[in-house]
């Protein structure tokens, strides 16, 4: 909320998305427009709100599990689509809601009772895959570092376009190693690029705990409507047999 703050939209006019998972709860936790959707479906339900209401700030959130495993097929479209909205990942790297599963950006060598000695899968490359989709803005920030997280955030909201930001963040349930993220988190010493394919480069070779903005680009808004004026009255005429 302290970015919608320094943004300076009042809770009326924002509108936060969530699927399902831990970090999904969130809308629950803000004073703004808020709906919790089912597994995976943040991203078009988001982008059907702002299709239909542009006036609205629409923020999608949701975890890694959510958004890159049933959500990663909307991730990549809504990358390309470049609809002006902001989707927060929080990645902690399991499935924590339900008693630690591996999820797509676990370590494939990550060991635990659900896959003991680990998938053997390579962890998807949320940053990489983003960019490779088409999203304009790619960065990453990290739960321990509040000042710098909330900047990312304010940045996201006022780019006019699609933008992504991954946010590091600890299970000290399931993960209690990643605990240690703090002391090994840090700004990226590269400034944003605004070529694709040496953003991609970073993103693949960059310390996976770098923190920044790896990409931004000025691109055209692809959905542009006017504000509809469907009551909700319409639409449930609209269903009546």
């Amino acid at each position: 909320m302290e970015a919608f703050s320094i943004v300076g939209r009042p809770p009326h006019e924002i509108a936060i998305v969530s699927g399902i998972g831990c970090s999904s709860r969130l809308p629950a936790y803000t004073k703004c427009y808020g709906f919790h959707g089912v597994h995976g479906r943040a991203l078009p339900f988001s982008v059907g709100l702002k299709m239909v209401r542009p006036d609205l700030e629409v923020v999608a959130v949701g975890g890694d599990g959510d958004g890159y495993s049933i959500g990663g097929n909307h991730f990549m479209h809504a990358c390309r689509r470049n609809i002006d909205m902001l989707y927060l990942v929080m990645d902690n790297r399991v499935y924590g809601m339900t008693k630690g599963q591996p999820s797509p950006t676990t370590e494939g060598d990550w060991d635990s009772q659900i896959a003991p000695g680990g998938t053997g899968l390579p962890s998807f490359n949320p940053l990489a895959v983003g960019l490779a989709a088409g999203a304009n803005f790619v960065a990453r920030g990290y739960v321990g570092d509040p000042i710098g997280l909330t900047n990312l955030i304010v940045e996201g909201i006022q780019f006019k376009g699609f933008a992504f930001l991954e946010v590091l963040s600890p299970c000290a349930i399931f993960r209690p190693e990643e605990i240690g993220w703090k002391a090994r988190a840090h700004s990226r010493k590269k400034p944003p690029s605004a070529d694709r394919a040496t953003a991609i480069a970073d993103a693949l070779n960059e310390d996976e705990l770098g923190l920044g903005v790896f990409f931004r680009r000025e691109q055209a808004i692809d959905v542009k409507r006017e504000k509809s004026t469907l009551t909700l009255a319409d639409i449930e005429r609209s269903f009546e047999i």
